[in-house]
């Protein structure tokens, strides 16, 4: 039995610590907060309960999955679990409004023709064909297996089949997101609709790599499922699960440094000075503050990836107790689309400018009498938008809170005379919950970009120290932090000839 020091309670490190446990490991999480689940926190306040981090799941399977590995109860057992219909509601600056089906390809295309014309459905679906095969290409190295020592391979190689087409005499293939939706999709409310995926994580259309087509596939292959009471309630079912293993939590600990000895990682120092022996030491906490932790070069020399130490955008969330129910037949999932995506995406890239612009805003309505008191609805207005923005001031908040509310108001009928009232919560409040410098928002791991779009190892350069969660491989989002914890426990299981889930 080897001793296993957790630093953070995230969701990728939750579900590491379950796995270990089964394992026969003695599994001690410490985490510098007072609760779990990372970003999966819930705010009350007058009777209204609210999730300020994700609100809906893609990829449920990765859960069930850790449920059924780690103890007798599946998922459905320990949480309420439900498929979101439709699966969103695209709102596009020219007025146009159309509800996507879940999970269903001809629901879709019969939609999308309705709405956008004859054509527009075709032109998706036949896109959908395409992002398969760039899901089937890349499934395993990027979710279900550690990352390859010769990760380049995935950074130099685009496994997106694009379709060639003519430009300026040219024969030219699609190698961004930006270019799938400009050449193939032939469609700007398309294009926006595509573009929308990645742009939830802070990650620019323009030069996103064209393998990141596997977003929306997945959203249409595997549905956008909703927990009742909140995702928080996922958060609360898997730390359950970590203590019917007998992982040990250790909340209000700050680690303050790794500690090294014969050239590993063997355990850690807290804030007080207390120092916890370990065999394994797990963090699930963002690059620069690892690189905080010790001393010890983590990174291969040469790594062309993401700067560690660099700021990507963070998240806006707008929660509104709005009086009067939700009318019936409402969308769970609103997006409504920026009405300028060049100047959100330029302020984005900039991270600055005089003034706010209106961003492509999520609005979350859930069917759930849990979250508000009777005959009220609580509302999520969510929004990636620049870090490092002053947030100390008020002057922004209150800008930021308007736009917001504006934006959400062709989502919501009669929103401001509904309004009872609205609190904003800002990246710098998630950095104060998650840790994440600035509060920004982890992507998940892409293919080809050069590999700017890949995470750090899970493994790293000192034995003994493991990444979990959003900021290592592979990357950001609900599935991919649950598969970062069965790779680390199948590295520390196994060793490192492990090879991933077969």
């Amino acid at each position: 039995m080897a001793r296993i020091a957790v630093i953070g309670a995230g969701m990728g490190a939750l579900a590491a610590a379950a796995r270990l446990a089964v394992a026969g490991h003695r599994v001690v999480v410490y985490e510098r907060t007072e609760t779990y689940g990372g970003a999966l926190r819930r705010f009350e306040r007058d009777g209204f309960r609210f999730d300020t981090g994700p609100g809906l799941l893609p990829l449920p399977a990765v859960w069930r999955d850790l449920f059924v590995k780690t103890g007798k109860e599946p998922l459905e057992s320990c949480v309420d679990l439900v498929q979101v219909d439709p699966a969103a509601r695209h709102v596009f600056p020219d007025g146009t409004e159309v509800p996507l089906p879940n999970a269903s390809r001809a629901g879709v295309v019969a939609a999308l023709d309705e709405t956008l014309g004859a054509g527009a459905g075709e032109r998706w679906g036949d896109f959908l064909v395409r992002a398969r095969e760039t899901w089937d290409r890349t499934r395993r190295p990027l979710l279900e297996e550690p990352l390859w020592p010769n990760w380049r391979v995935l950074a130099d190689k685009e496994p997106y089949p694009s379709v060639p087409v003519k430009r300026l005499l040219r024969t030219r293939r699609a190698r961004t997101l930006r270019e799938i939706g400009t050449w193939e999709l032939r469609d700007e409310r398309l294009a926006a609709l595509l573009e929308s995926h990645v742009l939830a994580y802070g990650v620019d259309p323009r030069t996103a790599p064209a393998s990141a087509a596997v977003l929306p596939y997945m959203e249409h292959a595997f549905g956008m499922w909703y927990v009742r009471g909140g995702l928080r309630e996922l958060a609360r079912a898997v730390y359950e699960r970590c203590l019917a293993r007998r992982v040990e939590f250790v909340f209000g600990a700050e680690v303050t440094g790794v500690v090294e000895k014969d050239g590993r990682a063997a355990g850690v120092e807290l804030a007080d000075g207390t120092v916890a022996e370990a065999d394994h030491v797990v963090a699930d906490v963002d690059p620069a503050r690892l690189r905080a932790l010790t001393d010890h070069v983590l990174d291969e020399d040469g790594d062309v990836r993401a700067d560690p130490a660099a700021v990507g955008p963070g998240r806006a969330v707008l929660l509104l107790a709005l009086r009067g129910e939700r009318e019936p037949g409402v969308a769970h999932r609103t997006v409504v689309h920026a009405p300028d995506g060049e100047k959100e995406l330029d302020f984005l890239v900039a991270t600055g400018g005089e003034e706010l612009p209106c961003p492509t805003v999520t609005v979350l309505r859930p069917d759930d009498p849990t979250l508000s008191p009777e005959g009220h609805e609580s509302v999520v207005v969510s929004a990636v938008v620049p870090a490092d923005l002053p947030w100390e001031s008020e002057a922004t908040v209150r800008r930021c809170a308007d736009v917001l509310l504006e934006a959400a108001g062709r989502a919501v009928p009669g929103l401001r005379e509904r309004l009872l009232w609205h609190e904003l919560r800002t990246p710098d409040r998630t950095e104060d919950e998650t840790g994440a410098r600035f509060g920004a928002v982890p992507p998940p791991a892409l293919a080809a970009g050069r590999g700017r779009h890949l995470h750090p190892a899970n493994a790293t350069r000192l034995p003994g120290l493991y990444r979990v969660g959003g900021w290592s491989h592979p990357g950001g989002g609900l599935p991919h932090a649950g598969m970062s914890g069965a790779l680390v426990a199948g590295l520390i299981v196994e060793g490192p000839e492990f090879r991933g889930s077969q």
